[in-house]
């Protein structure tokens, strides 16, 4: 699809929903910078596992929350592949609680991750992008940021975030042909889930059209293909993985 060769960036990705985006872009010939902030070990399973088939690949450690660790985490790609053609935003964390239980730290960590760190990492990709005039951004932001739900104000919030984040930016800059899009994951089978009881899995699967909770793959498949070339003319878009659960 039109990716051998291009260089990527994805925040997250040593594991769950990251992980299998490393690995299908870089099966698809993509070199693959893989961020992480404290899974040193995953992470480097991951460039073993890209290396072991041929790929190109290697691991960096930046807190995204951090403007400084972001444009560090953009540094050292150009200085190892020397440019960068792909970013996707995927790191994230949760700290779930009721509204009237959650403390204010609970709060800052969500937003300061899951949307300052979307905009620390774009900020600082988008100044190469634009001036070789080519990039292309992908957003994992997650249907929870649409419906909302009891218990993750502070994940909704910053979800919701990234989906306005990402329209504008795609606004922004569709002139010097860098597209943003947004890939909304709903209840995919990860470290995050794997806390769920396997009765409360079953109870969700029957209430999702297709009848089974994703695949990291799933998303992963999606994102390969917003950034080749066949997605060209696409841009501004948010889409759902989530098995028809929220149409």
């Amino acid at each position: 699809m039109s990716l051998d060769g291009k260089i990527a960036l994805i925040t997250g990705g040593s594991r769950g929903i990251g992980r299998a985006i490393c690995l299908q872009l870089a099966k698809e010939g993509v070199k693959v910078l893989v961020n992480y902030a404290g899974n040193e070990e995953a992470a480097h399973k991951v460039v073993e596992e890209i290396v072991s088939f041929g790929g190109e690949a290697a691991a960096i450690k930046a807190d995204v929350s951090q403007a400084k660790e972001a444009h560090m985490l953009v540094g050292e790609t150009l200085n190892k592949f020397g440019s960068i053609h792909i970013l996707v935003n995927n790191a994230g964390i949760t700290r779930d609680n009721l509204l009237m239980r959650m403390k204010d730290e609970q709060w800052h960590e969500v937003l300061s991750t899951n949307l300052t760190g979307v905009y620390n990492c774009t900020k600082a990709a988008v100044k190469p992008m634009m001036k070789q005039r080519f990039g292309c951004v992908i957003n994992i932001t997650s249907v929870v940021g649409q419906v909302g739900n009891a218990g993750q104000a502070n994940y909704a919030a910053a979800k919701a975030g990234v989906i306005g984040f990402t329209k504008s930016l795609a606004k922004e800059l569709a002139s010097r042909n860098i597209r943003v899009n947004g890939v909304s994951p709903g209840y995919i089978v990860t470290d995050m889930t794997d806390t769920l009881s396997e009765q409360l899995k079953e109870q969700i699967a029957k209430e999702i059209p297709l009848q089974r909770l994703g695949l990291a793959e799933d998303v992963a498949y999606l994102v390969s293909f917003l950034a080749s070339d066949k997605a060209a003319y696409i841009t501004g878009q948010v889409f759902n993985v989530d098995g028809g659960m929220v149409m």
